[in-house]
């Protein structure tokens, strides 16, 4: 059976493992972090093994992905489907990764399951004040390791779709919107659905491409960005 970490990032492993697969900025904050897909792979092998190891998780596994569009929230729904577990985006879960400001939110979906907080922080600090019970995720994911050997048995991938499902319909929203191998497409738009994962995130990668994600987007600073980064193709509107 198909691994759907397995079949975005193999891809991009061969055809470009050192080039940027992920730049992520924050124009509230200033931030921006570049990420190749060898260090997005990392990333996300860190957090299936976490997954894996100290949450239990597996085939079948339900798990809360209460995050925005961020590249650590990537590294997530990666990780999550390197160990063939199944995101969902609302309702009901065994286990759940969310911000702080989502706690609430993530208990009553996973009553009384694991929950990780992630602070999204860009040094890797801490989430501030958690909860007796709840992981953190910056400090628990470090002292994982960076290699994955796929699940080759996954159960459904994203909110009931299954692995084949999910690869279809990226690979459609790809040609949809373009979207060709090489190209840096820059997007602010959100990871809040399936369909806005699979539009929004997967498409770029199954395309091939690279994706620059801005966060709070100043205005008069894209067309900038758009050079510097040599933006080929716009989904931000």
């Amino acid at each position: 059976m198909t691994n759907l970490t397995a079949a975005v990032l193999d891809p991009l492993l061969r055809a470009d493992p050192m080039g940027p697969r992920i730049t992520y900025y924050d124009d509230a904050t200033g931030e921006r972090i570049e990420l190749s897909t060898v260090t997005l792979a990392n990333w996300a092998a860190k957090t299936a093994n976490l997954l894996r190891d100290e949450l239990g998780a597996g085939p079948g596994t339900r798990i809360a992905v209460l995050l925005p569009a961020h590249w650590q929230t990537a590294a997530v729904l990666l990780g999550v489907w390197w160990i063939g577990a199944e995101v969902v985006l609302s309702g009901a879960a065994d286990l759940a990764l969310c911000t702080a400001e989502r706690l609430d939110e993530a208990d009553a979906a996973v009553a009384g399951g694991d929950v990780a907080v992630l602070s999204l922080d860009p040094f890797g600090k801490p989430a501030p004040d958690l909860p007796i019970g709840v992981t953190d995720y910056a400090t628990a994911v470090r002292v994982h390791g960076d290699q994955y050997a796929a699940e080759t048995r996954p159960g459904p991938a994203l909110d009931g779709r299954s692995v084949d499902e999910v690869l279809s319909a990226a690979s459609d929203s790809a040609a949809a919107a373009s979207l060709a191998a090489g190209d840096r497409v820059m997007s602010s738009l959100p990871w809040s659905t399936p369909d806005d994962v699979v539009a929004n995130l997967l498409a770029v990668f199954i395309a091939g491409a690279s994706l620059v994600q801005v966060a709070n987007p100043d205005t008069t600073a894209l067309e900038r960005r758009r050079t510097t980064e040599k933006v080929t193709k716009d989904l931000a509107h």
